[in-house]
């Protein structure tokens, strides 16, 4: 029997590839976005897998150190070392800062970390670990910098002696890694004329170097949640897990560019459907004529319906397909980090299916209440 939707498109096929591609193009987008949400997430676990933590000690009342600002006098390590159950303990720090890369200011997270202890940079591609406690940094090869390479950051220039893959910020910005000692000078001191105004205001200035958390490592068959409440009760300190604190950055830090992003895709998905049902509802009038004919010799409804449900259904795959190979074409111009999963794709998938039989109705009910005196007529 011959297939009345496949006769149909190959009377214009180039016309039905091209519009097809086209609602692809929008699809992909839709799938770019999703990568976008899913890479932020990603990023963001990279960076609290990259320390490797099973604590965050932060400043009393806030959330910090991502979500929140958090300040603590570096010797707290010293106290939360002494807490049954606490195995490792190391300060650290993250700001931002701006590198001059390639004759162009570069936005990255420096994180100052102990020498061989926590937060220390564990995939490094080039080079070595910071091993001086001053004048040495460490960069990911997003910024396309050698090694070797002298980068004025402050006061000083230090040399890069390393070179890591993949690490960034929950923001999707570089990592560089600087000792702990070089970024506390960065972040915390203050400059000569600052100094000089605050012993004329009569403000004095501590040598107790501060941090932005302390770090920690528990021994095994340690219950965790039971070392952060005594740090909360006993050391009037915020205490979290490293599970707490990557919720801590998927619900608080990465919530509104997640609604932000969730719009944006309804909307996308809205238009789409819009624009499927258009299609097919200008091809069923475009062809209202011959429905006419097919419904004056006696070819029920039926028959005429699943035309054009098949006919939506194919424009919605091939948009599917096309959608799906312009997402991976682009996804790896983006400056931020985008992941592409099978699960979005699959859902998406489902979505076109139910958009395209909607679609398909308006130009089902336009032909159903075709009359059949139409095809003897002008």
């Amino acid at each position: 029997m011959i297939n009345l939707a496949i006769k149909d498109i190959s009377h214009s096929l180039g016309k039905f590839i091209v519009t097809s591609i086209g609602v692809g193009m929008l699809l992909g987008i839709v799938l770019v976005m999703l990568g976008v949400y899913r890479g932020m997430i990603v990023d963001a676990k990279s960076l609290i897998n990259n320390v490797n933590a099973d604590l965050w000690i932060v400043q009393e009342d806030t959330i910090g150190p991502f979500a929140e600002s958090s300040k603590l006098f570096e010797d707290v390590k010293y106290q939360i070392k002494g807490i049954y159950g606490v195995k490792n303990v190391a300060g650290i720090t993250f700001q931002t800062l701006q590198i001059q890369t390639n004759n162009r200011l570069e936005r990255v997270t420096a994180v100052g970390y102990e020498i061989g202890k926590l937060g220390r940079p564990n995939n490094i591609l080039y080079g070595r670990e910071i091993i001086k406690s001053h004048y040495e940094i460490v960069v990911d090869e997003k910024l396309g910098i050698v090694l070797d390479t002298m980068i004025p950051l402050g006061r000083n220039i230090y040399k890069v002696v390393g070179i890591t893959k993949g690490a960034v910020s929950n923001s999707g910005e570089p990592l560089v890694y600087l000792s702990l000692q070089d970024a506390q000078e960065l972040q915390f001191s203050s400059s000569n004329n600052t100094i000089r105004n605050d012993r004329i205001r009569g403000i004095g200035t501590s040598n107790n170097p501060t941090v932005n958390a302390i770090i920690a490592t528990v021994t095994p068959n340690v219950d965790l949640n039971e070392i952060s409440q005594n740090i909360k009760r006993w050391k009037h300190k915020n205490c979290f897990t490293n599970d707490e604190q990557a919720i801590i950055l998927t619900k608080n830090v990465l919530e509104k560019s997640s609604k932000q992003i969730g719009m944006f895709t309804i909307i996308l998905i809205i238009v789409s459907s819009v624009i499927i049902s258009l299609i097919i509802y200008t091809m069923t009038i475009g062809k209202i004529k011959e429905i006419a004919i097919l419904k004056l010799i006696g070819m029920p409804n039926f028959e005429i319906i699943k035309m054009i449900l098949q006919q939506s259904l194919i424009l919605g795959f091939l948009a599917f397909i096309a959608g799906n190979i312009f997402a991976n074409l682009i996804s790896d111009k983006f400056p931020k980090n985008v992941v592409l999963l099978w699960t979005d794709s699959a859902g998406l998938f489902i979505v076109i299916i139910i958009v395209s039989v909607i679609g398909s109705l308006f130009g089902i009910y336009k032909a159903i209440n075709a009359n059949p005196a139409q095809a003897i007529g002008e």
